[in-house]
């Protein structure tokens, strides 16, 4: 299962599975780019049934939590959950709901995935979960009386703070299932995408220009995960591109990771 399967990585990683023969489930908001997706499928198997579209806005807890319901209701087993919808906001932005956007897409739908889904993911041998959330954000980075940041919001603080959490987020899920692999991911460079959001012109010009430069094709930046979903290792991991970062497992980094469930208890119980 891919959230943001039909762009960038999350494509490329769709179409990987489907030519491998997998079954794949694609979440992501065009069902025009899942269908122009399907046609670069090269397997000699029909695709068929094994592409299925789920369409949701990732930044809204009730598409999320609607997606978790169908998945439960629908499948018997996850292998691979692979948490990749991206949308880059320079600037804060409140969602319909009243949550500000980039922390609901970038850590409460990812944390009502891994948490609604662990029964499913609990059902196979070698479960993983790959978020692509660049590991590294420091340890102060969350800033718990204000995790929406009504105060002083910045990209960059929005970013650690969304990165840190999804670090935590690992701890909580392999607590749960000692069996799943939870690794954090990011690319060792640029990697060349549609760069969705609403971001300034400068950011928007100078991402165009590098990309098609020296940025990565997506086919290629996504080997390593490919590699880390088809020979799991149980526990929690932390890797840009193909290189294993160390992470950290300190008593703070459990207190917080249990201090960041109590917080977000109320999106997560609906």
């Amino acid at each position: 299962m891919v959230t943001g399967g039909t762009d960038g990585m999350g494509a490329a990683l769709a179409r990987h599975f489907l030519n491998a023969g997998d079954r794949v489930v694609v979440i992501g908001r065009s069902r025009a780019k899942f269908e122009a997706l399907l046609t670069t499928v090269t397997s000699d198997q029909p695709v068929g049934s094994r592409a299925e579209f789920v369409a949701a806005d990732l930044s809204l807890v009730a598409d999320s939590r609607r997606v978790v319901a169908h998945l439960r209701a629908n499948h018997e087993r996850i292998d691979a959950l692979v948490l990749a919808a991206s949308f880059i906001r320079q600037r804060r932005h409140l969602t319909a709901e009243g949550h500000e956007a980039s922390w609901a897409l970038f850590f409460l739908s990812k944390y009502l995935f891994v948490t609604g889904l662990h029964t499913l993911l609990g059902a196979v041998d070698r479960p993983v979960i790959v978020n692509t959330a660049v590991p590294g954000a420091r340890a102060d980075a969350i800033t718990f009386d204000d995790l929406e940041m009504g105060k002083g919001f910045s990209f960059a603080r929005s970013n650690a703070q969304q990165r840190r959490a999804n670090e935590l987020l690992g701890i909580l899920a392999t607590n749960h299932n000692p069996g799943l692999s939870y690794v954090t991911w990011g690319p060792a460079r640029l990697v060349r995408s549609s760069f969705a959001g609403e971001v300034g012109k400068t950011m928007t010009i100078a991402a165009t220009i590098l990309g098609t430069l020296a940025g990565q094709h997506p086919d290629a930046a996504v080997r390593p995960i490919i590699d880390l979903i088809d020979t799991p290792t149980p526990g929690r991991a932390a890797y840009r591109g193909a290189k294993q970062l160390t992470l950290t497992d300190s008593d703070r980094d459990h207190e917080d990771a249990t201090r960041l469930a109590a917080a977000v208890a109320d999106v997560a119980a609906g």
